[in-house]
């Protein structure tokens, strides 16, 4: 099964270097999505520009019917994107992956998380994520990451996010709780913090014992819990 791979802030398509030959060793091909203005030097790049460029992904996949439709994984901020092509292309994917994020709210920035300079948000150091978000990435680690990170462009940090079909809630969805624990998910959605996952239909949680990069620093286990859902969808189809 495809399975489309989309970067956080900062990240280009190398975040999945080490996860994409895990997933494939499981059968699965994994597909990062380049996205504008995050590795291309495109500073004016728009969050509508990232969403097309996730929507012609999935367009590209031609699916004929619902086995080969592909499963989409956004990262951080991006479960917010992928969530936008779910409402976008709703008959057009299979499931949707959550990593270490949520999908915001209508009416929301995307992710004005930090100031801009010059029209763009720069990667902010560590220190805002100290703790359990970067509680297993050694300093090696953290120096190279850092070392290839790219400044969000303005347009797709502060765009304000917009839904359009209610039917995206009928797409299947699996968070991954790596810096939490499906326990707090829960509980967030249980208070209404989470609106877009209290109202989703179907919608699983899984654990795994990582900070808020996983891609890096559990590249296997977390192409395990991609490959299990991609594997039930197969089994839901008939074909596993």
């Amino acid at each position: 099964m495809d399975v489309l791979l989309i970067a956080g802030l900062w990240l280009d398509t190398t975040a999945w270097d080490d996860v994409v030959p895990a997933l494939a060793a499981k059968g699965h091909r994994g597909i990062p999505v380049a996205l504008p203005g995050q590795g291309d030097g495109n500073a004016d790049a728009t969050l509508q520009d990232q969403l097309d460029a996730v929507l012609e992904a999935i367009d590209a996949i031609d699916a004929t019917d619902s086995a080969e439709r592909p499963v989409v994984v956004g990262h951080s901020a991006a479960c917010t994107l992928a969530w936008l092509a779910a409402d976008a292309r709703p008959d057009a994917i299979a499931r949707v992956g959550l990593i270490g994020g949520f999908p915001s709210t209508a009416g929301e920035q995307y992710a004005a998380f930090f100031p801009l300079e010059g029209g763009v948000m720069a990667f902010p150091g560590w220190e805002p994520f100290a703790g359990a978000d970067t509680a297993d990435m050694s300093d090696d680690l953290k120096s190279r990451v850092a070392g290839s990170a790219h400044p969000v462009p303005g347009g797709v940090a502060e765009a304000v996010v917009a839904y359009r079909d209610e039917r995206r809630h009928d797409v299947p969805v699996f968070l991954i709780c790596p810096e939490f624990s499906p326990a707090q998910a829960d509980e967030w959605i249980e208070a209404g913090d989470l609106p877009e996952l209290a109202d989703a239909k179907h919608l699983d949680l899984l654990d795994l014992d990582s900070g808020h990069w996983p891609m890096f620093t559990a590249p296997e286990a977390l192409a395990q819990l991609i490959a299990d859902e991609a594997d039930e969808v197969s089994a839901d189809a008939g074909l596993g």
